[in-house]
């Protein structure tokens, strides 16, 4: 009766109590440390709050609000009263000609700030790590970095000053006899605007983050590669680089997420009659149909199935990621 099995092998009662008690003590003595670590911590947790704090109430609490994309909602009516339509506002989604050419629209720019964007980053950081002169490296990194904290605003006020047909650049071509260029009218520079604005303003912030992986690597490797006869392009390749991977891949994953967020602020600033054709994405569609037209659960499924899409996207490209041995997102 005592001993660790009864009948038939199966364990006895009092095998099953010793093991619950040992159980609760653990869990207790877990309990206990949690605690204690808590308290040793808590200033810690303290700076911690604020952020969970807004990620809480802007991220997570919103989310509940999500249920009217299922709904038929009316604001007199509210969340409980609106009626239940299920799945028919996502099928519109993809019956709905103009969300097609947005949805389009949407994932052509997100593939050239990818291809074009995503890389610059990177670049500087390696030419930054090259630059033996600490003053000169610190003022570049710093020039390149300071677009990072102006607001789409203050940018796209910036280019329109330069752009426009009366503009600097446009005065200039008129001088060598050239043509004025409709830069912001142009439905074909469009595109190509939004992504070379995205490199100029946020590129530094990528720098920095690729710079900061770049302090971790030994310097000794740098020194064995030169007693054996590498020149800076092998260095580059075999040491630099393979430093980089792993942050790479977490930071296009990150990208991968946010592959239908094309940046409200930017393209909304830079949108007018003449490019809205191929200008109008996901982000502002949503704004277009659920503020300005009322349409509020059409735009709360589109924004799901955003989120949906993403969520989907950074699961598949973690899996691959560890796949082929790298540590991936989680």
């Amino acid at each position: 009766m005592f001993g660790r099995s009864g009948r038939g092998g199966k364990p006895s009662l009092a095998f099953i109590i010793v093991r619950c008690k040992r159980g609760f003590r653990m869990g207790e003595s877990k309990m206990g440390k949690w605690k204690a670590r808590l308290w040793r911590d808590r200033y810690l947790f303290l700076l911690l709050f604020p952020g969970l704090l807004y990620y809480i109430v802007y991220k997570y609490i919103p989310m509940l609000g999500s249920v009217i994309a299922f709904q038929k909602y009316s604001p007199f009516l509210g969340f409980f009263d609106s009626p239940w339509v299920g799945l028919a506002n996502f099928e519109r989604i993809f019956e709905d000609a103009e969300v097609v050419r947005v949805l389009w629209n949407t994932l052509l720019l997100s593939f050239l700030q990818i291809v074009f964007a995503f890389p610059v980053p990177i670049l500087l950081a390696l030419m930054l790590n090259e630059l033996r002169n600490k003053l000169y490296k610190r003022l570049i990194q710093s020039l390149v970095y300071l677009p990072h904290f102006l607001s789409w605003v203050v940018v796209i006020g910036i280019v329109t000053i330069f752009l426009r047909s009366e503009g600097m650049v446009n005065h200039v071509l008129s001088s060598l006899g050239i043509q004025p260029i409709p830069f912001l009218n142009d439905p074909d520079y469009f595109m190509p605007l939004v992504v070379l604005e995205v490199i100029w303003k946020e590129s530094g912030w990528g720098t920095v983050i690729f710079l900061a992986a770049l302090a971790g690597v030994n310097p000794h490797l740098y020194e064995a590669a030169i007693v054996d006869g590498a020149n800076r392009w092998r260095q580059i390749w075999h040491i630099t680089l393979p430093a980089l991977r792993s942050t790479i891949v977490i930071l296009f994953i990150l990208r991968l997420g946010t592959v239908l967020d094309s940046g409200f602020e930017q393209i909304f600033l830079m949108l007018n009659p003449f490019n809205m054709e191929v200008g109008n994405v996901l982000d502002t569609y949503v704004y277009f149909k659920g503020i300005q037209q009322g349409d509020y659960s059409f735009a709360a499924a589109v924004g799901l199935f955003k989120g949906v899409v993403g969520l989907v996207l950074v699961v598949i490209a973690n899996r691959l990621a560890k796949r082929f041995g790298e540590e991936g997102l989680y």
